[in-house]
């Protein structure tokens, strides 16, 4: 079972004001289940249980906060000290997971090299594409199977970005060579760690500088929040992030740092039930006559299989499966889902499926790729509702 050394240190708040008291991480060795329950609260005599939700925005001078784009409110320390933990850094919640990246990514110099992957999340590509066209940036695109690519380009890009698994091929990169690489002076190489969540991968243990995640998903769990988390290996690189954070207002509101932090105390459980029940499904869906080809790292038919199985704690929920014929075949299986819900996004306790070729950035995917998102509901129901939807071959 993993487990989390807390070491029995303050966490800094927010803005570098406030400390959790050091009692409420006085076990020196947790579980990660045990971490997620217990991490960001207060223990003294008449403490909440839970960390309240304080809607404020500015405070009474001479206590440490004074405006809440700054220093934050009450709460952000909680849903930072548990993602820290987590992966191994000090965190920096943001207002949506694309902030965070637009934070690390408005470090990078003019005239840089940015190394992405071919398979790229659309918003991280389009944000890259705007660095080209105002600061001069020279994009490489990278196979995320391309190791040695990866390595060289360690060696002369300023930002080595990875997203491992991808979205939507769910291909699992060698991160352990390519973050072992030498690295340009000053380069930041990041990993966005969403679709593995902090329990199946820490990329800042296989020496990424950061790992970033959309707290929207995995984290919050639910669908009802926008947040985003950073987590450095080094101190002074999560405080520039901190003042990036304040400068461009890209701060979460009370609200979501309050849902992000209940949320995230029952992950391991969501994401246990989720992954088990993914791995089913993909094993029926690679079977089913109206399929030509399933996407998971769990399936010994992956192109990285083997990487996942050397790499992953847990192979993860969601899995990309093409089906036969042409998009409109595609697009009418998602309108036959009846349990499912015909929704983007993912992550959360309701299994989601979508087309993913819709999307802008997105049309050099299959036509006919579906991309699910499996949730917490009954194997059994989940698969009726699929076979229902994709017909007779």
């Amino acid at each position: 079972m993993t487990r989390i050394n807390s070491k029995g240190r303050d966490v800094k708040g927010a803005g570098g004001e406030g400390t959790r008291p050091a009692e409420s991480l006085s076990v020196d060795s947790l579980s990660v289940e045990s971490w997620l329950v217990s991490a960001g609260r207060e223990r003294h005599a008449g403490a909440p249980l839970n960390v309240p939700l304080m809607p404020a925005s500015n405070f009474v001078l001479g206590g440490g906060r004074v405006y809440a784009r700054n220093e934050g409110v009450p709460g952000w320390e909680a849903l930072e000290e548990i993602l820290a933990g987590l992966e191994g850094g000090d965190a920096v919640s943001f207002a949506s997971g694309m902030a965070a990246v637009a934070a690390i990514f408005d470090r990078i110099p003019v005239n840089a090299i940015v190394a992405l992957p071919m398979d790229c999340y659309q918003g991280v590509l389009s944000l890259a594409e705007m660095g080209q066209s105002r600061r001069g940036w020279r994009i490489e695109r990278i196979a995320v199977t391309d190791t040695a690519g990866w390595v060289r380009a360690c060696g002369v890009a300023d930002l080595i970005w990875l997203e491992s698994p991808s979205n939507p091929l769910l291909e699992v990169a060698d991160l352990d060579t390519i973050c072992a690489a030498p690295r340009k002076a000053g380069a930041i190489l990041g990993v966005d760690n969403t679709f593995a969540t902090p329990l199946n991968q820490r990329p800042l243990e296989l020496g990424a500088d950061v790992s970033v995640h959309s707290a929207t998903k995995f984290i919050g769990g639910h669908s009802d929040l926008l947040c985003g988390v950073a987590i450095a290996r080094d101190a002074s690189l999560c405080a520039e992030l901190r003042r990036a954070r304040a400068l461009a207002g890209a701060t979460p509101g009370a609200l979501e740092v309050f849902l992000a932090t209940r949320g995230v105390r029952t992950l391991a459980l969501r994401l246990d039930r989720a992954q088990k029940t993914a791995k089913e499904l993909a094993e029926r869906l690679e079977r089913h006559t109206r399929v030509s080809c399933v996407r998971y790292p769990g399936l010994r038919s992956h192109p990285t299989h083997a990487a996942a199985k050397r790499q992953l704690k847990g192979y993860g929920t969601i899995i990309s499966f093409d089906v036969k014929g042409v998009a409109a075949d595609a697009d009418g299986v998602c309108r036959r889902l009846k349990l499912i819900q015909h929704a983007t996004s993912l992550g959360a306790v309701e299994s989601t499926m979508e087309r993913r070729a819709l999307h802008h950035g997105q049309e050099h995917l299959p036509e006919t790729l579906l991309r699910l998102s499996v949730g917490i509901e009954a194997v059994e129901d989940l698969w009726m509702d699929l076979e229902q939807a994709l017909g007779e071959g």
